[in-house]
């Protein structure tokens, strides 16, 4: 499917395409309409972070989120991908966390600004190893969790989803072309709450894979 090493995508990946109030007990726990389409922005790759590095707040934040969401990682890239195929376009899966500045996103909204600021900086996209597609046999009924200092912050299961990983790179790939190595962010659960420096996240899906980050600050 791939001619670079897809299990080391955060290294060459070019695009961390995110879906925003995807789970409808999400979106309401935000105040916001559960959507009847996608909602999409995007991370830029220097987001990534990998297991043994911390997350960092960034300066301008006091109210950093953690959103744990399952992460598809793009084998075989295309553009206006049927539904009927889409799985064909997928090399495996990991576990990722959204961290998200929240009052920096809840002024840009207010003032009717791109979430930029509040998504994409440095260290925002955590991420597990790379799940081989195999030991994902059911992506639309996947169960996974958060703790934050070991308290069960977030539990959920993409049973929950509102869009389909296959409607998603159906429709992502009708807007942006999907290339090996992209990541989509599927969305997340309730739950959401902020972290603290210090605090310690551990997220996994049982049987799986696990991960584990420190939070810190810029």
């Amino acid at each position: 499917m791939t001619s670079r090493n897809v299990s080391r995508y955060w290294e060459w990946g070019k695009k961390i395409i995110c879906v925003g109030r995807n789970y409808a007990d999400h979106a309401k726990e935000l105040n916001n309409v559960v959507p009847t389409e996608p909602v999409l922005f995007l991370k830029t790759p220097s987001a990534y972070l990998t297991e043994g590095s911390p997350i960092l707040i960034p300066k301008y934040s006091n109210s950093v989120h953690h959103e744990i969401e399952l992460g598809v990682v793009i084998g075989k890239g295309g553009t206006a991908i049927p539904q009927s195929s889409a799985m064909q376009h997928v090399a495996g899966y990991a576990l990722c966390l959204d961290m998200t500045a929240r009052d920096v996103q809840d002024d840009c909204k207010s003032k009717g600004l791109p979430w930029t600021l509040a998504k994409a900086f440095n260290t925002s996209c955590p991420v597990s190893e790379f799940i081989p597609k195999e030991r994902i046999p059911d992506p639309g009924n996947v169960k996974f969790w958060l703790k934050v200092n070991g308290q069960m912050r977030q539990n959920g299961c993409t049973s929950q989803m509102i869009f389909s990983i296959p409607f998603l790179i159906s429709y992502i790939s009708e807007i942006i072309t999907l290339e090996e190595g992209d990541l989509i962010l599927t969305g997340t659960p309730k739950g959401v709450s902020a972290v603290q420096v210090h605090d310690e996240l551990h997220a996994g899906i049982d049987d799986v894979v696990s991960m584990t980050f420190k939070v810190g600050r810029r």
